[in-house]
């Protein structure tokens, strides 16, 4: 996993760093200018224009400037504070934004670049450093340089749009102990591989999932399950007879419309993790069964769609997680902006991150917040961020796919929040195996099985 951190943490960094701040300063200059000259394919008898702010951003760029001339480049550089907002930039082969760095709050109107490719110096002028929100127009960069590591700026909101291709610099600037990481393809690692010995009931998931009329995300989440690892799914859909919604190798539980609860319960200490949620329905007689399946069991479990609705609000969901026995599992949550929203009593926000780390500390569950940049935190306010998707996963369904995902890496043993970010991975990088139109729920398990066997591209 990658480090990401914040502004504030960047400026505890820069406090507390080994080296002057001139030093850095060059090497951050040195960094970005040999990011400018890859885009220009060599320095000799190019035209750069800088647009340098006041701070270390600007710093950053003008020392950058210094180098680019020393290798033969003609360089302007530009007084960002004097710049009509949409005035055209000189003619040039690269613009450098140097205007304004991650610490910035306000509105930023830019010159106008044109169609000349520009290089963001840490990240693009305009974009907010902990969130990716945008006041105005801001440049919108060919290569971003930034130092250290990543910021969330650049993964969250419109940062990545504006940002292009991201290189981190490594400028000797220790940055800690983040508490923020993105997962990466290394991370599968985590993934406990099934023994020379395993049985099928090592790693077996309970999905509660589906009704009458809703059947196919019961079928998308325990599809998804299998072919996330687990070695049985036992699936059960109330008001549905066994043989009628299940895939061909799940185990088929008939359940009662009501009161369904004490069969699932009964045959829980088989598994090593329940699912449940996804087309349930949201009548009070659901809501009552899930609260009371969730508060009595101990095995993990990761809920969702109307799971989470049949939860009503943070206060009470948290009671639920309250109750559940001494040494009871993880609980994860992986709701999409509507339904955080409902739990949290208001909408995540341009501060994705602070908002999901807030609604895990308020229920005492591992919360998942679905988008282009998903977000995890766990109620100690550890956050894993995944970037692996596309758009190709805003489709109906993809969601009960990524809770059978995160069922059974919670049944092989993860943590919550390595179960829920990982799967987040590897649902995302499933989908980047499918058609790039045309993708639908029903393709992502046997593409998951692919990311997992190691068999994609």
């Amino acid at each position: 996993m990658r480090p990401v951190v914040t502004t504030a943490e960047m400026q505890a960094a820069d406090a507390a760093a080994p080296v002057p701040v001139d030093v850095l300063v060059g090497r951050a200059g040195w960094a970005v200018a040999a990011g400018a000259a890859r885009l220009l394919s060599g320095c000799y008898g190019a035209r750069v224009v800088v647009v340098a702010g006041k701070g270390n951003n600007g710093a950053d760029g003008r020392a950058a400037a210094e180098v680019l001339a020393r290798r033969g480049a003609g360089v302007t550089v530009l007084d960002a504070g004097a710049l009509a907002a949409g005035a055209p930039l000189p003619a040039a082969d690269v613009v450098i934004d140097a205007a304004y760095g991650t610490g910035f709050r306000g509105e930023y109107d830019p010159p106008d670049a044109g169609d000349t490719p520009v290089v963001a110096v840490d990240i693009p002028s305009g974009v907010q450093g902990d969130t990716g929100a945008v006041r105005g127009a801001a440049l919108r960069a060919d290569l971003t340089v930034t130092m250290a590591a990543l910021k969330p700026g650049l993964l969250l909101g419109d940062g990545p749009d504006r940002s292009g291709r991201v290189e981190v610099a490594d400028i000797g600037l220790p940055v800690g102990v983040p508490s923020a990481h993105l997962v990466e393809d290394a991370d599968l690692a985590w993934i406990p591989p099934r023994p020379h010995a395993a049985h099928k009931w090592m790693g077996a998931v309970w999905v509660v999932a589906g009704s009458p009329g809703l059947r196919g995300a019961a079928q998308l989440c325990s599809r998804a399950a299998l072919r996330a690892g687990s070695g049985l799914v036992r699936i059960g859909s109330p008001g549905l007879g066994a043989d009628d919604h299940a895939p061909s190798e799940a185990v088929a539980v008939g359940l009662p419309a009501t009161g369904w609860e004490t069969t699932v319960e009964a045959e829980l200490p088989r598994v090593r993790a329940l699912a449940v949620g996804p087309g349930l329905g949201r009548s009070d007689a659901v809501g009552e069964s899930v609260r009371r399946l969730l508060s009595t069991t101990t095995v993990a479990a990761v809920v969702d769609a109307d799971g989470l609705y049949a939860l009503g609000d943070a206060a009470e969901a948290a009671a639920v997680i309250g109750a559940r026995p001494a040494g009871a599992g993880p609980v994860v949550f992986t709701p999409h902006d509507g339904e955080f929203a409902r739990l949290a009593g208001a909408p995540a926000g341009e501060d994705r991150i602070a908002a999901v780390r807030g609604l895990a500390a308020a229920t005492g569950a591992v919360v998942l917040l679905k988008g282009p940049t998903t977000v995890v935190a766990d109620p100690g306010g550890a956050v894993l961020l995944s970037a692996s998707g596309d758009a190709r996963l805003a489709t109906p369904g993809t969601g009960d796919v990524l809770t059978g995902v995160v069922a059974a890496f919670l049944a092989r043993g993860l943590d919550g929040l390595r179960a829920a970010a990982v799967a987040a991975h590897v649902h995302g990088r499933a989908a980047l195996l499918g058609p790039r139109v045309g993708l639908v729920a029903g393709d992502l398990p046997d593409l998951v099985a692919r990311v997992l066997s190691g068999t994609g591209p």
